[in-house]
Order: C-alpha cells, then sequence, then structure tokens
C-alpha cells in the first residue's frame, strides 16, 4: 500500500471522488503543512497553524495508480485558485499536492505540466506540489462526512463546487 495526500477545499469535499474509486483502502480527512502539531479543526479554520485541510489516501498501486489518483484531484478543483476553492477561502483550503516521494513528484509536477499545456483554463495552473508534512487525522465528526451529513455535504457541494465541475470537466474521460 501507498499513500497519496492532496488539499482540495473542504475536506469533506475531497474525500467522496477517491471513496469509491477500487484500490483504495482509506481515505481520511486531516490537516498538513502547517506548524502546530496535532491541531483542532477550530485553529485550522481561525488562520493560525498554517495548516491545510486535506485527504490522506491509502492505496493499492496494483489496482489504482498514482497518475489516477492525480487526475482524479484535478477533476475535484479549480486548479487556477490559489487562495480557495469554490466557497472555501484562505490559505487552509489552498489547493495542493503533497508529494510523499521523488516518484510522487515527478507524476504530479507531469501532469500539472500537461494540464496548463492542454489549455483547459484560461488562467495559470497555480496548484502547488510541495513535500509532504506531517498529517493530523481530523476529528471523528469530520471522517466520511459525505455519508453520516448528506444535508450539509450537499450544502457545501452546491457552494460552486459540483457546477464547476460539470462544466469544466464535462467532456474529461473518467479515471476507470
Amino acid at each position: 500500500m501507498e499513500t497519496a495526500i492532496f488539499a482540495g477545499g473542504y475536506f469533506w469535499c475531497m474525500v467522496q471522488p477517491f471513496d469509491s474509486q477500487p484500490g483504495i483502502e482509506s481515505v481520511v480527512s486531516g490537516y498538513t503543512g502547517g506548524h502546530t502539531k496535532n491541531p483542532t479543526y477550530e485553529q485550522v479554520k481561525s488562520h493560525t497553524t498554517g495548516h491545510t485541510e486535506a485527504v490522506k489516501i491509502t492505496f493499492d498501486p496494483e489496482v489504482i495508480s498514482y497518475a489516477d489518483l492525480v487526475t482524479i484531484y484535478w477533476h475535484q478543483t479549480d486548479p487556477t485558485d490559489a487562495m480557495g476553492q469554490f466557497q472555501d477561502r484562505g490559505d487552509n483550503y489552498r489547493p495542493v499536492i503533497f508529494v510523499n516521494s521523488p516518484e510522487q513528484r515527478e507524476i504530479a509536477e507531469a501532469s500539472k505540466r500537461a494540464l496548463q499545456a492542454s489549455e483547459r483554463f484560461d488562467k495559470p495552473i497555480v496548484t502547488s506540489i510541495e513535500d509532504a508534512q506531517p498529517f493530523y487525522p481530523a476529528e471523528a465528526r469530520h471522517q466520511r462526512f459525505y455519508k453520516n451529513n448528506p444535508v450539509v455535504y450537499a450544502e457545501q457541494e452546491a457552494g460552486g463546487r459540483a457546477d464547476f465541475i460539470a462544466k469544466q470537466w464535462a467532456d474529461a474521460p473518467k479515471v476507470d
């Protein structure tokens, strides 16, 4: 098993697209990239910890590749918005691919270059690619939020993400 870490707005909205894929053992919501050990949701939300809300995915690379996970990630985010995602504003919602190895960095950077070259977006691709930092799982109430709180989850998705995905990625091939 390997891990991948992605940040793209509320972590609540980043779980379901990965959770439903074959070869995914777990998708954990949490915090990473900051300077506070074991931060709470309230601390991260206050923009004082340096952390970003993210998901840590444990996957079987013989079933689903890291490159496929990166593709799924792009299809969930606005890679041209460096200071948040949709209605989620601030540094704790910035889009980041956190890489665990030189191989992951190479795949992520090549994918980012290909996305920019595709001219799918009118603005530059600003999603950052950073070395993985300690990952702190979020409180239990944030895990599998889309299943446990479907009404609130739907309200978050209605904040622009679902419409953006439908418009921007409608013609994109899906990961099988």
